[in-house]
């Protein structure tokens, strides 16, 4: 028999398989209607986790030999769909799903707090949020998001992710102690440039400030020269200095936005030696702050410590075809953690607002932190 006959053969075969098998499976979501209208009338928890664990073993059990793993993936996803229908039947599709409507933007008397001081980092990103606002600068992340609890900000903006280490685990600590909702994200390319005096030549400098972290990244511009090379806290402190120094021998490596506010003169731009580090900040407010343009959506949940807990809450973000772009776990106690997921999409959206209902129903605890667009665009505020 040819090859291409064979295969026709086989395929036929399976063919018929997945027939019997999308017959035995409405059966089975059936019965789970018929369960969940049981556990309805009964006041019964939708999850029992002693017979899930009965029915993953019976899997393995009559799974032929080297394919148990593969059954159990098999029954899992099974049983998540059924908790999913069972979810849906025991406690419909409510249109306020543990998320606050939302409020407008603000347009007037913003004023956003940042961590550090004017010229640094977090300025610059407050500025790419709201242009022309009123800003605060906090001394902490912390001190950040206590300023917009307490009201004294309207906005805060802090970083959740750089490119090249990763996310920023006391952002995620503080978003679930002050519960705060993110309205926005953009991501700022941190290029340094060399600034001094007005006037000032490179062969001039004698001594150079800025963050101890920021000499290696523009290590390259740096070599050959015999340039003393001092440390301070942030890089808008180190313009600070260069310019409280006046002194054409006294330079500092800081965002162009240190140069602006220090009035110093850009000696030399963009210094970075192996191109720019980026990170990614969000602005987090009180109240949520989403519409029909939002394309992201954040949340976080914890799952049990067992095999399968987290497939289990995944598993319907992708029956519901939702992409998720990120996921970070960070501790919450001994051997316990807690999941940080950015997914596309948007709250109103009837498959994320299914995948996240089927997913909390499978964890037992899920909160969304924010739906926001993926790079909010400058307001510009008098």
């Amino acid at each position: 028999m040819a090859q291409n006959e064979k295969l026709d053969e086989i395929r036929e075969e399976i063919d018929e398989i997945d027939a019997n098998m999308i017959k035995l499976f409405t059966r089975r979501m059936r019965l789970a209607d018929d369960i969940a209208e049981i556990k309805r009338e009964g006041n019964i928890s939708l999850i029992n986790y002693e017979r899930e664990e009965k029915v993953v073993q019976n899997a393995v059990d009559a799974a032929y030999p080297g394919l148990e793993g593969e059954a159990v993936t098999f029954v899992r996803s099974v049983m998540a769909l059924s908790k999913s229908r069972q979810r849906e039947k025991l406690y419909g599709s409510a249109d306020e799903y543990f998320f606050p409507a939302p409020r407008e933007p603000l347009t007037e008397n913003v004023t956003v707090a940042y961590e550090g001081m004017p010229g640094s980092w977090g300025e610059v990103a407050a500025r790419n949020f709201y242009c022309g606002s009123g800003t605060l600068p906090a001394a902490s992340y912390e001190d950040v998001f206590a300023a917009v609890k307490d009201g004294r900000a309207s906005y805060g903006v802090v970083p959740i992710e750089n490119a090249l280490t990763g996310g920023v685990g006391e952002v995620h600590d503080l978003l679930r102690k002050y519960g705060c909702y993110i309205v926005g994200q953009t991501w700022v390319e941190k290029i340094y440039c060399l600034m001094g005096q007005a006037g000032t030549r490179l062969e001039d400098i004698k001594q150079v400030y800025t963050h101890p972290r920021v000499f290696g990244q523009c290590e390259k511009f740096l070599q050959g020269r015999s340039w003393e090379l001092s440390t301070s806290r942030t890089v808008a402190r180190g313009a600070e200095k260069a310019a409280l120094a006046a002194d054409p021998q006294v330079a500092a490596i800081a965002p162009l936005r240190a140069a602006e506010v220090s009035g110093l003169t850009v000696l030399h731009p963009e210094i970075n030696a192996y191109g720019c580090e980026k990170t990614r900040y969000i602005l987090i407010s009180g109240t949520p702050e989403y519409n029909e343009s939002c394309d992201t959506v954040s949340v976080i949940f914890r799952v049990l410590h067992r095999s399968g807990a987290l497939v289990d809450t995944l598993f319907p973000l992708m029956s519901e075809n939702v992409n998720m772009k990120r996921l970070e776990s960070r501790p919450v106690a001994d051997g316990k953690y807690c999941f940080f997921c950015d997914m596309e999409g948007n709250i109103r959206d009837d498959g994320v607002r299914r995948a996240l209902q089927s997913a909390a129903a499978s964890c037992g605890y899920l909160e969304v932190l924010g739906c926001f667009p993926s790079e909010t665009q400058t307001k510009y505020v008098k």
